[in-house]
């Protein structure tokens, strides 16, 4: 018997007859083993590269009633959507269409490989660095470290967005970040302006941003016009909720598909304000807003949101879930597990990483693809 009729054997009659489908993909390898699978067309490459994928999960999620799971070789996928209706036909087409395909280059940075995304915190109060750049010209001076160490790009916020954190003032926002702004443009950086305010995004661009990270996804008053008109790529956090409360009982009926779906419609909401996929980069925001077990399952299923067709953003670094899931350690005693959860990030395909350790995460994300493609050697060593 085929694989795929072993596979499909008792597969359950009317699977996907209602509701909404998803595509996870599993299955998914890396360096020389991900091409080889890739040319022979037993897997499909993950955003166009460098990983690959030979199964999915298939997900539907009805109206009403329980969500069912499937997993199932490419193959075996195949044959089945032949036997199904025209729009399951058309559906699984198109998610597959966007889990392989190529993304666009963000800011002029290509996402073929992992980039990294340089945290700097211009505030007295972020939960690991609060206080530390809160001097423009320490900031300047911590970002241009950065970029040695091989940060592709530089991240500057204003304002904390901690769990029970004091919003700011849009004057003190602005004093805090547009000088280290401009200075770094100045330098040639690829900048980020972490911010949910509209006008702090209008000045910050102004002054040479490149990229606006919005915890918020454009949800803010004049955010998504103004983000529209700007003309640069934009991260769409998932948060939904205030920062002040967030932590309080956070509830989903299923994290990782509520997530997906309220990062979905914001896609669709850009997409609609005249702002195309390609400019868009998705953020489950790990930490805001969800538990420890929340953060767990949707680490498990980071690969289901290359389906948003974007390029992927994961922020790890330093968060309280990585001591939750080891011995409570504190901030400055989390570097081990924030470079455990970058790689496995990068594992699934995750394009760009915000960390605070730029050469502890680019030195494991080296080791890790040289050690899945030995052609990466450097020719020096």
């Amino acid at each position: 018997m085929p694989i795929e009729d072993q596979c499909l054997a008792g597969f359950p009659r009317g699977f996907a007859a209602s509701g909404k489908l998803f595509l996870r993909p599993i299955a998914l390898t890396s360096g020389r083993t991900a091409t080889i699978l890739a040319q022979s067309g037993a897997a499909l490459p993950l955003a166009g590269g460098p990983l690959s994928f030979s199964a999915v999960e298939v997900i539907t999620r009805p109206v009403a009633g329980e969500t069912k799971r499937v997993s199932l070789p490419l193959p075996a996928l195949r044959a089945w959507t032949k036997t199904e209706t025209k729009p399951i036909q058309d559906a699984v087409a198109k998610a597959l269409d966007r889990l392989s395909r190529p993304r666009a280059a963000i800011a002029k940075v290509s996402v073929d490989v992992t980039r990294l995304m340089g945290v700097i915190n211009v505030t007295p109060d972020s939960f690991f660095d609060g206080g530390r750049y809160a001097d423009p010209s320490v900031a300047i001076a911590r970002a241009r470290e950065l970029r040695t160490q091989g940060a592709d790009i530089i991240d500057i916020g204003g304002e904390s967005t901690r769990p029970g954190a004091t919003p700011v003032t849009g004057d003190e926002e602005r004093r805090r970040v547009i000088p280290v702004v401009q200075a770094l443009a100045n330098d040639g950086a690829v900048v980020s302006i972490d911010t949910r305010h509209a006008g702090i995004m209008r000045e910050a661009v102004a002054a040479g941003a490149s990229i606006i990270n919005d915890v918020g996804a454009l949800a803010g008053e004049g955010s998504l016009v103004g983000a529209a008109k700007l003309g640069v790529p934009i991260v769409l956090m998932h948060l939904n909720a205030d920062p002040r409360t967030m932590q309080e009982n956070p509830r989903y009926a299923d994290v990782v598909l509520d997530v997906y779906e309220y990062l979905e419609a914001r896609v669709v909401r850009c997409e609609a304000a005249g702002i195309g996929r390609e400019r868009l980069v998705v953020d489950p925001g790990i930490g805001f807003a969800k538990t420890p077990a929340h953060n767990a399952a949707i680490l498990e299923s980071l690969a289901l949101f290359h389906g948003l067709g974007c390029a992927l953003l994961l922020g790890v670094s330093r968060k309280s879930f990585i001591a939750k899931f080891s011995a409570g350690e504190p901030p400055d005693h989390r570097l081990p597990g924030s470079v455990a959860a970058a790689q496995w990030s990068a594992s699934q395909g995750a394009q760009i990483l915000r960390v605070h350790d730029v050469a502890e995460t680019r030195q494991a994300l080296a080791v890790a693809a040289t050690a899945a493609d030995p052609r990466l050697l450097p020719a020096t060593a």
